[in-house]
């Protein structure tokens, strides 16, 4: 299984905001006008879009995304995906990756939100990224503004043509209200609601891959920094989807053999004000919830009495020395209300 590979081009909300329509997490692509040459359930593949050379199905050359046939008449073709969770989209990658002579000259998005099934003739879509330019084998980032939470996305291409990747960049929104307040909950999960706000470094894996579901499938999959030659330590800071108190915290390093850290800790603290930006500097004087801990190659740590309690927190900040790689992070706690300012 391949790994996405860092885009040096990438926007910031890429590398903070869970893809929503990422098949792994539960998306899936439910209708659309034509996909005769390539099948749209292949634009959610988390993985890079690849080129066979010599490859061909029963009705043509195959590629790896949804291609529609070529429109002899009026009209553009869509594609309707259920995200993997209802979110507040962040942004949007329409990757045109391996389409060179067939990819469309145009595309929009729009969104909306249905509670109880699927869109039907009846739902409303909200438009969310206007018709924006495409160019062949290319990723076409666009932030998208949206303050309200959408379940549904429909992608418009004009005329017609293939799109290798669509992936969709959002915060989660989770209904709590209905959620056991005595139960355990991976409180930064990426499907709970837990991202990344920032990281001093992922030279070779992306910080938001500690917050994916199951275990990593390679060593790419997870975080990884460059060889630290300076003193000091990497870190990430991570929000938490809900304010809660910590109960068991596990640090898998599975697949990290000759790069794992040498030790970690965590810290942690409930935060009110400020912007995420301010949170870099506040979190080097959080409390521990963590203390440093001996970390092993390719091995599942898992620590409870080991876990110190700051009480309700919002945010923690994974610190690993000097620098290396981990693939997996959970908090398991109770959910909490913060108290007021």
């Amino acid at each position: 299984m391949a790994i996405i590979t860092l885009d040096p081009n990438a926007p910031e909300f890429s590398r903070r905001y869970p893809n929503l329509a990422d098949a792994r997490l539960g998306a899936r692509a439910l209708s659309c006008s034509d996909d005769f040459f390539a099948e749209m359930a292949r634009m959610l593949n988390p993985e890079p879009a690849v080129f066979i050379p010599g490859k061909y199905d029963t009705n043509g050359k195959w590629m790896d995304g949804w291609e529609s046939r070529r429109k002899r008449v009026n009209g553009y073709d869509w594609c309707v995906v259920r995200l993997a969770r209802p979110g507040i989209l962040k942004g949007v990658d329409i990757d045109t990756s391996h389409f060179t002579g067939n990819y469309p000259p145009a595309a929009s998005l729009q969104a909306c939100l249905v509670t109880d099934g699927e869109p039907d003739a009846n739902t409303v879509w909200h438009e969310v990224l206007p018709s924006v330019n495409l160019q062949g084998n290319s990723h076409h980032y666009h932030a998208i503004d949206a303050e309200q939470t959408y379940s549904h996305i429909r992608l418009n291409i004009y005329p017609d043509g293939g799109v290798a990747r669509l992936r969709v960049y959002a915060q989660p929104d989770n209904n709590w209200s209905a959620a056991d307040p005595n139960a355990l909950y991976d409180l930064i999960a990426m499907e709970n609601g837990g991202y990344v706000v920032a990281s001093n470094n992922q030279h070779f894996g992306l910080a938001s891959n500690l917050l994916m579901p199951g275990r990593g499938v390679n060593m790419g999959d997870g975080w990884e920094t460059r060889r630290r030659r300076e003193p000091g330590n990497d870190w990430c800071i991570i929000a938490l989807a809900h304010p809660g108190v910590i109960e068991q915290i596990e640090v898998d390093t599975c697949h990290f053999k000759g790069n794992y850290p040498d030790r970690c800790s965590i810290q942690a603290a409930a935060m009110q004000g400020g912007t995420e930006t301010s949170l870099i500097t506040q979190s080097m004087f959080w409390p521990e919830l963590l203390a440093p801990q001996k970390l092993h190659m390719d091995h599942q740590h898992v620590y409870s009495s080991e876990v110190q309690s700051p009480g309700v927190i919002t945010h923690i900040r994974l610190n690993i020395f000097p620098d290396g790689g981990v693939s997996r992070l959970r908090l398991l706690g109770k959910l909490a209300q913060l108290k007021a300012e």
